[in-house]
């Protein structure tokens, strides 16, 4: 009988009176028949295992009898009450009901395999439940307890975040992952990869040469991004985000949920630009047409059609945009999360990271404080949802103090956090940005030298990887056509179509 409809049981206290209670939700029959069918039929461990872990158990012998039972069949033995027998000879619990022949009478009393999806739900579901009135509770006791540096703005974090954890299935925060399961999760990685066109093991930025050097944009990575002002970072963050979501391609799997086969669903940050900003520069991108004429309306007829096909094919483009000014990282981790329930989100942008605001009390400290909360959290957010975190960041003016102005990790702005938190620091540096500010008079020789420097570095930028935990550093050259803000690969010379003389 299930023990789910909460119905009050009565006791009696001190004084004789009856006392009415709730026990947590839970379901002993519906465990029963699941680890019978277990031990009658392993394949019923394959149906479960996706979703059902031994945390999820009401019944602490059960859920030691199914995590004994998962590593033999993860091992490729045989699990029945026979094989189970040795491990649990000397456990007391299972002695006071009978010792290993309740292991047997589970599986005399299993029924079919084919209900073991079901009574896996079921038991999932409960714990689920219980998750969420521990959640409530704490709730209840947060509220009335807080210390006076709690603000109910931090509540409300708190118990969104573990909203979202019960939610996607318990992910983040669930503890201790035995070696087994971490070296299966890397092997389904490597196995994506060798599948995937151009063996990619994250999402594809849309540019070869990053691609090659970084293997895609990696799941639970904080990416930063950063520049002097003029230098493209918007630029170049709009074109990866363009091309994840370009790239989108999902399917169901055949137990009803969603798995994404390339590309992804784009979160992007703008607390610099408008929404509509960032849509001009996508459509300028796509339709070659200066978004300065876009702006202006300064078009011609053709042009406007086009502008108006690129915008019908873009309509449908998964990418969302929040514009709104002055979030602090709190918040943005709060919108982040919804719309991955609400959408699947597999690439965050953040535009950019020193516009983010931290905790009030982190904000009264200091600054590099509060760049070190954001930072953080940033990088907390990327583990927790399982996607990379793209965050465009300023560089400090000392970079102009130097002859050589190409970045360093040095110059990273405000906290050394940034580089610490990071798995990846790119650089975008473009020598002609400096070199057209350096234009000596006309028709001088200066001016001829200056010309023919003009000519070899107009239209080229760089790609500098100064850190990356997971894969070499170096530099990646790309074209850069400022008047539509796009990059794009740097064809090589070894690339270019054969020539004739």
């Amino acid at each position: 009988m299930e023990s789910t409809a909460l119905l009050p049981s009565s006791s009696q206290d001190a004084d004789g009176q009856d006392v009415e209670y709730r026990t947590s939700p839970h379901n002993i029959e519906a465990e029963q028949a699941l680890l019978g069918a277990i031990l009658v039929n392993n394949e019923a461990c394959d149906r479960v295992s996706a979703f059902l872990g031994p945390e999820h158990f009401y019944e602490p012998l059960h859920a030691r009898i199914y995590e004994a039972a998962a590593a033999l069949i993860r091992a490729g033995k045989l699990a029945s009450p026979v094989t189970l027998k040795t491990y649990f000879n000397s456990d007391e619990a299972l002695s006071e009901i009978g010792g290993p022949a309740y292991l047997a009478r589970l599986a005399a009393a299993a029924t079919t395999v084919i209900n073991a999806l079901e009574y896996g739900r079921t038991v999932f579901e409960l714990a689920q439940r219980r998750q969420l009135i521990t959640i409530g509770e704490d709730m209840v006791a947060g509220s009335f307890d807080a210390p006076v540096s709690v603000t109910p703005a931090d509540l409300i974090q708190q118990a969104e975040q573990e909203l979202y954890a019960v939610a996607e299935t318990g992910k983040f925060g669930k503890g201790f992952l035995d070696f087994g399961s971490a070296l299966t999760h890397a092997v389904d990685m490597a196995a994506k990869a060798y599948e995937r066109d151009g063996g990619l093991s994250g999402i594809s930025s849309g540019l070869r040469d990053i691609d090659a050097k970084m293997g895609g944009l990696q799941p639970s990575d904080l990416i930063i991004l950063a520049a002097r002002p003029a230098m493209g970072k918007t630029s170049l963050a709009t074109n990866i985000a363009y091309s994840v979501a370009k790239a989108y391609d999902s399917a169901y799997r055949s137990d009803g949920s969603m798995e994404v086969k390339d590309g992804g669903v784009v979160a992007f940050f703008s607390l610099e630009m408008s929404a509509e900003q960032l849509a001009t520069r996508i459509i300028s991108e796509q339709s070659g047409i200066p978004s300065e004429r876009i702006r202006r309306g300064k078009i011609a007829e053709d042009e406007f059609h086009k502008i108006v096909q690129v915008s019908q094919d873009l309509q449908n483009l998964p990418l969302y945009i929040d514009d709104t000014g002055g979030l602090n990282v709190g918040q943005l981790a709060a919108r982040a999360r919804r719309l991955k329930r609400q959408k699947g989100v597999g690439l965050i942008v953040v535009d950019y990271l020193q516009l983010l605001a931290g905790s009030h009390r982190r904000a009264m400290e200091s600054r590099v404080q509060e760049v070190t909360e954001i930072s953080t959290g940033l990088k907390a957010l990327a583990k927790e949802l399982s996607v990379p975190v793209l965050a465009l960041s300023q560089l400090s003016r000392q970079v102009e103090q130097r002859d050589d102005k190409r970045p360093q990790l040095a110059d990273l702005r405000e906290s050394g956090s940034i580089e610490q938190d990071a798995d990846v620091v790119l650089f975008i540096y473009r020598e002609e940005y400096y070199l057209q500010r350096r234009q000596p008079r006309e028709n001088t020789p200066e001016f001829f030298e200056w010309q023919e420097e003009m000519d070899r570095v107009t239209g080229l930028a760089e790609v500098i990887i100064g850190k990356q935990r997971h894969g070499p550093t170096g530099t990646i050259p790309l074209q850069f056509e400022g008047s539509v803000t796009k990059f794009q690969d740097l064809a090589a010379d070894d690339r270019l179509p054969e020539r004739y003389e």
